[in-house]
């Protein structure tokens, strides 16, 4: 967690994350945990982006623990599954689709350059 809190700019809102992660009942906090290393590990973020979607976690498993709905049917079957589609959700907010996006305009604007001659 070290590195998430390196990166994240706004500290402040990664510490109030992480207490309302650690008020969650024990196995839920456990399932939030691993998401949350699942979840930051397979991409990279920017500040806001992961902060959105960390909140967006711990807002589900609290809703989900006043509830009393199980872990497994939270995140059902296949936990990969479940933080795949979650990941997707929140594709706009890692470096990547950045990249693509600003790939996709620099040829767009070349193209331009060139049908300009």
């Amino acid at each position: 967690m070290f590195i998430i809190s390196k990166v994240i700019g706004d500290k402040r809102q990664y510490r109030q994350y992480r207490a309302r992660a650690a008020r969650l009942p024990a196995h839920y906090r456990d399932a939030v945990e691993a998401l949350e290393r699942y979840l930051t590990y397979s991409r990279s973020w920017s500040a806001e982006g992961l902060m959105s979607m960390l909140d967006d976690l711990v807002d589900l498993f609290e809703q989900s623990a006043a509830r009393g709905t199980p872990v497994r049917g939270i995140v059902g079957d296949d936990p990969v599954e479940f933080a795949e589609t979650f990941l997707r959700t929140y594709s706009d907010g890692d470096w990547l689709s950045k990249e693509r996006r600003r790939l996709t305009d620099a040829i767009a604007q070349a193209e331009e350059r060139e049908g300009a001659r």
